[in-house]
This record gives structure tokens, sequence and C-alpha cells, in this order.
């Protein structure tokens, strides 16, 4: 009888056979798999080589848009500094301007 397995199904399985120090063949006999269905699947999968490292997602982020430039004027002077100025450095140029 012939069993149909899933796309993440074929995953695990390749995974595994590149985890054990085992061949494709010895692999495919081991564990009663047709080679050729094992490379139809790989193919079709594209896994990636064994020392690739598969990221996953953890979390979504939304898009960082570029903030505003923080503007200080004082008199007649303006001063503008990017928006990642340390708080310690905008502290110190505040008291300059008291």
């Amino acid at each position: 009888m012939r069993k149909t397995r899933s796309p993440e199904q074929w995953r695990n399985i390749i995974e595994e056979q590149q985890a054990s120090d085992l061949t494709i063949t010895e692999y495919c006999q081991q564990n009663a798999l047709s080679k050729t269905t094992f490379y139809a699947a790989k193919n079709k999968l594209k896994v990636l080589p064994d020392n690739f490292v598969r990221a996953k997602i953890t979390k979504k982020s939304g898009v960082i848009k570029p903030q505003q430039p923080i503007t200080l004027v004082v008199g007649k002077v303006k001063v503008s500094l990017p928006s990642t100025t340390p708080a310690t450095y905008l502290n110190q140029l505040l008291h300059e301007f008291a």
C-alpha cells in the first residue's frame, strides 16, 4: 500500500536523514522508503544544504518609519539633531542653553 506524506512530513524526514550519519541509500533502506521518492520530495521542497540553519520567524513587526529629527530653537539659534541623539547629550545641551 502506498503511503502519502505531507510536505511537512517530508521536510522532517529529509532533516532527519541529514542529521543522521547515514547516506540517503542507507536511510531509505532502514526506513522502507523509495530512494526515487525521497529524491523527488527533496527536489520538490528544495531542501537547503546540511550546513544551512533554517530561521524561524518568531515575531512579525511593522515597517519602522524614519523618525523626525529633534529641533531645538533658542532665540535666533536653531539646532537640529538626529532622533537617535542620546538623552544624556540632550540634557547637557539644554543645561548649556539655560
